[in-house]
């Protein structure tokens, strides 16, 4: 039986990256809602709490019965999480005169509890909070302090538990992975049994058992998820898997002829489908991003179901389904952002029913995987690529000579941030090396590309609207294009990226140089929240 550590989410930001820093434990984890906790599970060896953007205080804020396993296992509070076991078990927890946010260092820090093995006096670590917990429960002991917060780690005298007000998970706390080892292994005793090599050998040989020898349709598009998914069903059961790759015409330049070869290369079975006219029909005079969303969605899933009902025996449809993709999520505002498509929709009567080989996987994960698997490392770093693709970059109504004008800026700024080669130290080092990227360290300095250290990046046209230039004695009068590159760890927020100025000025450039109808480049530097990182 696999263990596991549950980390319950009171809606923080960073929750699932509490998970990733665990899985990097190669420790198995699930994320769960704070009132779902799975009673009578014995794989579960830990509990988590997570933060949250309430108040213990506030009437909605999330609550959760402690005695469902405190004492009965080793728990772990983080910010919020700290402040609602302070709070519940006799503490107290205040407004703080000011909001304690960002950098501090731990100053008085006992390392002969288990929870700080190996730290260092005056650690660093990142603060995050609103309330501050001035007094802690009777049977507990500040282990942990900082110039400004007394009580920022505690632990039970009597039980396994402890909590800490600042967040472990995140880069800035400097030994913040030390102290999840020391809670996660030596605490509650995980294996490290949770691993690429051990994912891929028991996930194919339950594939193996799960589908014998059935037919499965698998919908690729061309990203890591579904690429590094189909790779592992074929290995599972080789030609029974028929993938089925949909080019509507809005993808990268040569993404599709690209694409294709690699999967030849990897061995897959696969069929490709030119639907570029059907879309370009459909979104003709279309302005509404939701809209041209909506369109593109539908017309994949009438071209997928065309294709998947001359395959007449299929009984599995598998998707590229990842982890973060089927967390509970906690929706503060019950609000919808954009809507997403995916293939599904398949009609009833073909009654397929679903495998999702990754879904227990962050998108770190599927990259190790992808590398357990032999795949190619160009296909492993790509970067997350919207469903609707080029067709929500481009400001306005979608044609073909518009696609083809972005494709080719976008081409030079890729291909720009591939070729630009950057070295790193420190921590910024050590968050690419953390996020699974390929590179030697030596003297403590590691080379990459651009392309490597950032998150997503990708062109935006703004068809709609025109800006004066002028290319050698003529007025111009074309399309601005807009740059953007983003930093992120999971994508639900993410920072502009600080592209070098000489990188920027070379790919400017170029793509006025080279790319009929624009005139203009400029960078954007939002980063989300408050913008998205797509631009519709």
């Amino acid at each position: 039986m696999t263990q596991k550590i549950i980390i319950l989410d009171f809606g923080s930001q960073t929750t699932q990256l509490i998970g990733r820093r665990v899985r990097e434990l190669d420790t198995f984890c699930e994320i769960m809602p704070y009132n779902k906790f799975p009673k009578d599970d014995p794989s579960v060896i830990g509990v988590i709490l997570s933060g949250s953007p309430y108040s213990v205080h506030d009437p909605e804020a999330f609550k959760v019965d402690l005695s469902q396993f405190v004492g009965k296992m080793p728990v772990l509070g983080i910010c919020y999480g700290a402040q609602f076991i302070s709070h519940t078990l006799g503490g107290k927890v205040e407004k703080a005169d000011s909001r304690e946010y960002g950098r501090a260092n731990l100053q008085t820090v006992d390392t002969t509890n288990p929870l700080f093995k190996g730290f260092e006096q005056h650690s660093q670590v990142w603060m995050s909070h609103g309330d501050t917990i001035t007094a802690i429960p009777g049977d507990f002991k500040v282990i942990g302090s900082t110039a400004d917060v007394t009580n920022a780690a505690f632990a039970s005298t009597n039980q396994p538990v402890w909590a800490v007000q600042f967040h472990p998970e995140v880069f800035h706390t400097l030994q913040g992975t030390q102290l999840l080892k020391n809670f996660v292994v030596d605490i509650c005793g995980s294996k490290q049994e949770w691993s690429a090599a051990s994912f891929v050998d028991s996930t194919v040989a339950e594939l193996k058992e799960q589908l014998g020898s059935d037919r499965v349709i698998l919908g690729l598009s061309g990203g890591v998820d579904s690429s590094v998914a189909a790779v592992l069903l074929n290995k599972a059961i080789g030609n029974n898997l028929t993938c089925i790759f949909v080019d509507h015409g809005m993808l990268r330049k040569n993404e599709f002829t690209q694409v294709m070869e690699d999967y030849k290369v990897l061995g897959l079975n696969v069929i490709g489908v030119d639907a570029s006219e059907k879309f370009f029909s459909d979104l003709a005079g279309v302005t509404d991003p939701e809209q041209k969303r909506k369109i593109i969605g539908r017309d994949f899933v009438e071209v997928f179901n065309a294709e998947a009902k001359k395959i007449t025996d299929a009984k599995w449809l598998a998707q590229g389904t990842i982890y973060p993709d089927r967390i509970e999520s906690l929706n503060i505002t019950g609000k919808v952002i954009k809507s997403h498509h995916n293939v599904g929709g398949l009609p009833k009567e073909m009654h397929l029913q679903l495998c999702e080989p990754l879904k227990w996987l962050f998108k770190d994960e599927v990259r190790r995987v992808g590398r357990q698997l032999g795949m190619p490392e160009h296909l492993i770093t790509r970067h997350p690529f919207p469903g609707p693709g080029l067709a929500v970059r481009i400001l306005g109504d979608i044609t073909p000579e518009k696609v083809h004008i972005l494709q080719d800026a976008d081409d030079i700024y890729v291909r720009g941030l591939r070729d630009y080669k950057v070295k790193l130290s420190g921590e910024e080092a050590r968050k690419v090396l953390a996020a699974g990227v390929p590179a030697d360290m030596k003297d403590g300095i590691i080379e990459v590309s651009l392309y490597d250290q950032i998150w997503q990046a990708g062109a935006i046209l703004l068809s709609t609207v025109r800006s004066v230039g002028v290319m050698g004695d003529e007025r111009t009068y074309e399309h601005p294009v807009a740059l953007r590159a983003v930093t992120s760890t999971d994508a639900m927020t993410a920072d502009w990226a600080h592209l070098p100025y000489d990188f920027m000025a070379k790919v400017s450039n170029e793509i006025i140089n080279k790319v009929r109808g624009v005139n203009r480049v400029c960078y954007d530097i939002s980063s989300k929240p408050p913008a998205t990182i797509e631009w519709e």
